[in-house]
């Protein structure tokens, strides 16, 4: 993990002291990224203990589209407490539904983003269109304007659709979902950070590849976790259409350290990188290589235990304070 002490070191040389909405103060550095070859090994920080489990249960409830804390709690990851209780301007917001609840986070994104049109009446050939692409009528009304109207809706299923293009269309450059939901950002515990994921196959290697762009980044605690859940779910992604995971690259818009992380990173630079690991997933979860079977249910059957690491040798574990 060379390229993540780098990337420490940087944000340290070029960085400035920024002040932001937790009250703790960030060095920060903008536009930062890293680039992994997974055939390498999988990047799981190694100058600490990565939480795996955490991590991984924090991304299957992504796929599971979960918007409540305890359900990422069931899952043996406990990140979102603090967001979804502790929260100042969280609790006193009127869309928060009670105890543990987190609003339409990521995976209620990823898995079902609210989509709607409103059509003229007039316009039936549209009205029609909208429909064959699983729309369903909701309401007629005149709009502002006095005009008959029609308004549609459907909940579209990003990262399945990924999947199906993937399997149908490989060489699509349009293979994307993302997390930024304008219309839903104030509905939110917290807006996404890690918002867009382009997948990049390649049929002719029948390689995979990743790009993450994230608006924001913690490079203490949140760096480890998000790209451990980015290269976990490439892995995933080439299991279940029959792709070798291969080049994860990961853009940050702004890089930081909050003040109190320094002592955990700076006892991080003092220690040697160690050997990267190996992702294994369980048998159990269908292998398209091996079985032209294409099974993309198991994005919601997927279970944190069938992620686990080989040959991961880590420095001992440090801890700092999540800001929120």
């Amino acid at each position: 993990m060379k390229q993540y002490l780098d990337l420490v070191r940087a944000v340290l040389d070029q960085g400035s002291w920024q002040d932001n909405r937790t009250g703790v103060r960030t060095i920060s550095a903008p536009g930062l990224a890293m680039r992994f070859d997974l055939r390498q090994g999988f990047p799981a920080v190694t100058t600490k203990k990565l939480a795996f489990k955490s991590a991984i249960g924090e991304l299957v409830g992504f796929l599971r589209g979960s918007r409540n804390a305890a359900e990422f709690r069931a899952l043996g990851s406990k990140v979102w407490d603090a967001n979804a209780n502790d929260n100042v301007g969280w609790l006193a917001n009127p869309f928060r539904e009670g105890q543990d609840d987190l609003g339409p986070v990521y995976g209620a994104q990823w898995r079902a983003w609210p989509a709607y049109k409103l059509l003229q009446q007039d316009k039936p050939a549209q009205i029609d269109a909208a429909l064959g692409y699983g729309y369903t009528e909701i309401a007629r009304f005149d709009d502002d304007q006095g005009r008959p109207s029609v308004l549609l809706y459907k909940a579209v299923d990003q990262l399945r659709r990924c999947l199906d293009t993937i399997i149908e269309r490989p060489s699509d450059r349009r293979i994307l979902f993302h997390g930024w939901n304008w219309a839903q950002l104030d509905e939110m515990a917290l807006p996404p950070c890690h918002l867009l994921y382009q997948f990049l196959p390649n049929p002719t290697t029948r390689e995979i590849s990743l790009a993450l762009y994230i608006r924001s980044n913690d490079l203490g605690l949140g760096a480890p976790f998000n790209l451990a859940e980015g290269a976990a779910l490439l892995h995933l992604v080439g299991r279940l259409t029959g792709y070798t995971p291969r080049w994860f690259s990961y853009f940050i818009g702004d890089a930081h350290i909050y003040e109190n992380h320094l002592p955990m990173l700076q006892e991080q630079l003092r220690r040697e990188p160690r050997r990267l690991p190996l992702l294994q997933i369980d048998d159990r979860v269908p292998d398209f290589a091996r079985t032209g079977s294409y099974a993309p249910e198991w994005l919601e059957k997927i279970e944190p235990g069938d992620f686990s690491l080989i040959d991961y040798f880590p420095h001992a574990a440090l801890t700092a304070p999540m800001a929120v």
